[in-house]
């Protein structure tokens, strides 16, 4: 008897208290996971944000010197509105940021700082189902994340950073990479929506520029379409899904 082509998603794992989100840009997680979030920090776990840029390439109409700075305030109000109040930016590049030991670095040391179990990243291939071209961005720091939740177990790579102070942190047990074509868990969006809504519009000078559409209608219909999608394949709830690696 074949697989079934879309096989129901399991429950994410429950059994951990610290998790960090790493991706390129200011709105990455909006558009995919911030309802489970809010989910986990209602349950009273920990979860902190890192990003790669502060999103200064990102409004055509705006220059970079004064885009970072609006899309860095951005981010902070829409953390919190999910319940993160732990911000942090690696001031790499937007629109160039490279997969290198640099960014694996960087990336590795934001793990030893905060000593997740958890790690979430977007998606690092190179498309999204094959549909759309996935921007070289999220290619590099998904698959930088990935990397660098092995290399921050390892005191050989990167020993700079116990000289640092940063030890060694064996710690991760998961990657999580929402907006993946092939997800295998889900986390249920109910509770979470709404705020999911109100925290992605928060960036509503980008998704100004982004759209003609009032801002609220389409982050609404946008947020709980995707959620319903995933929902058919979680209960018929709505849902976030990951793509979920073993450490």
């Amino acid at each position: 008897m074949s697989e079934p082509t879309n096989p129901q998603l399991q429950p994410m794992p429950e059994d951990w208290q610290r998790a960090l989100a790493v991706v390129a840009h200011p709105d990455d997680l909006e558009y995919g996971c911030s309802a489970a979030v809010a989910a986990w920090t209602d349950a009273g776990r920990e979860v902190a944000y890192v990003l790669a840029t502060r999103g200064e390439a990102g409004i055509d109409t705006v220059a970079p010197d004064e885009c970072g700075p609006l899309r860095e305030r951005e981010q902070r109000a829409s953390a919190a509105v999910v319940g993160v109040q732990v911000v942090e930016f690696l001031d790499h590049r937007d629109g160039v940021v490279e997969y290198g030991p640099a960014l694996r670095r960087d990336i590795a040391a934001a793990i030893r700082r905060h000593r997740p179990e958890l790690v979430i990243t977007l998606n690092h291939r190179d498309t999204w189902g094959g549909v759309a071209w996935n921007t070289p961005d999220h290619v590099a720091v998904g698959r930088a994340t990935l990397d660098a939740a092995g290399d921050a177990g390892n005191r050989w790579i990167f020993p700079e950073l116990s000289a640092q102070g940063l030890q060694p942190w064996n710690g991760v047990r998961w990657v999580a990479v929402a907006g993946s074509a092939t997800p295998t868990h889900a986390v249920d969006a109910s509770a979470g929506l709404e705020r999911a809504v109100g925290s992605l519009l928060e960036h509503r000078a980008y998704i100004e520029a982004l759209t003609d559409e009032e801002p609220e209608a389409y982050v609404r219909n946008f947020l709980t379409g995707v959620a319903k999608s995933v929902g058919e394949r979680f209960g018929g709830r709505p849902a976030v899904a990951f793509e979920l690696f073993n450490r």
